[in-house]
């Protein structure tokens, strides 16, 4: 990998391009004090049930010449219990996720607004009164950060190479949407993929119906919700959905599959990789 500094056109600010070698070069203009490193909080669900994704998201990685750090012992944030009201559970959680990942002083990624969005504005919250943790559940929210956020708003970069050859709409999740208010993130790297089509989702910030707990607790507004989230990709006619959250696409593809829709769900990492201006 070579490196080198430029300035950037019509602004004073620094950036370095990096130039990675392959069949024919590359390049990702990234900003000059981006971190090289960063810790994955991979989240539940992901390494259980999408692990590919958070494959995708160490590829992407890599590929930027960003270092990742699996913290060990990672596990649960806490977000069902505290969604579910066993706040106790959810800061008895909280503690040793916060100790996992205060043994790196690195940035922390989560490919998840719903967990970004607990640790970043909840673990405050609900840890505010604790002497010894209010103040560490404050330095590690402002070192957390989701996906497609840490990509454009710290690195600095919104076109990795990738291409499509296919029509695509786009599911804004609820946490990412309204607790995190990530909207134009997620937004720029779609707009720079290469190909294909990205069709505008009608009713796009309406809730898909999971919303943990929600979908068990209250399944019928949960499967009212779902169906009009179905109704609104068919119409896009697109042959894939893309998100932020790996919850809402296994809700949403679960929905799918049942119409017997051929339309794929893909976390927003795999699709970033999954062909790529090589």
């Amino acid at each position: 990998m070579n490196q080198r500094q430029t300035d950037a056109p019509h602004s004073k600010a620094r950036i370095i391009v990096y130039q990675i070698q392959k069949s024919r070069d590359t390049l990702f203009f990234m900003n000059a004090n981006a971190p090289r490193r960063i810790q994955l909080f991979a989240t539940c669900l992901i390494e259980t049930l999408r692990p590919q994704a958070g494959m995708a998201v160490v590829n992407v990685l890599e590929k930027l010449g960003v270092e990742v750090e699996y913290p060990r012992g990672q596990t649960c944030c806490g977000q069902p219990a505290f969604n579910g009201g066993a706040w106790d559970d959810a800061r008895a959680m909280a503690r040793y996720t916060l100790d996992v990942l205060s043994k790196s002083d690195a940035p922390i990624l989560v490919p998840s607004g719903s967990c970004a969005d607990m640790i970043v504005h909840h673990y405050p919250e609900i840890l505010a009164a604790d002497a010894k943790y209010g103040p560490l559940a404050q330095e590690i929210a402002a070192r957390t950060y989701e996906f497609s956020q840490f990509l454009v708003d710290v690195l600095g970069v919104s076109d990795l190479g990738a291409q499509l050859d296919r029509r695509i709409t786009y599911h804004p999740s609820c946490h990412l949407l309204r607790g995190l208010k990530i909207t134009r993130q997620p937004a720029a790297l779609l707009e720079n993929l290469q190909g294909g089509e990205v069709v505008p989702l009608p009713h796009a910030d309406e809730c898909c119906g999971f919303g943990g707990l929600f979908a068990i607790k209250m399944a019928d507004i949960s499967s009212a919700m779902l169906d009009r989230k179905l109704n609104a990709i068919e119409s896009t006619q697109a042959q894939t959905v893309v998100g932020c959250d790996v919850s809402c696409l296994l809700h949403i593809g679960g929905g799918l599959h049942r119409r017997g829709d051929k339309i794929e769900t893909k976390h927003l990492a795999e699709l970033l990789v999954e062909r790529t201006r090589a």
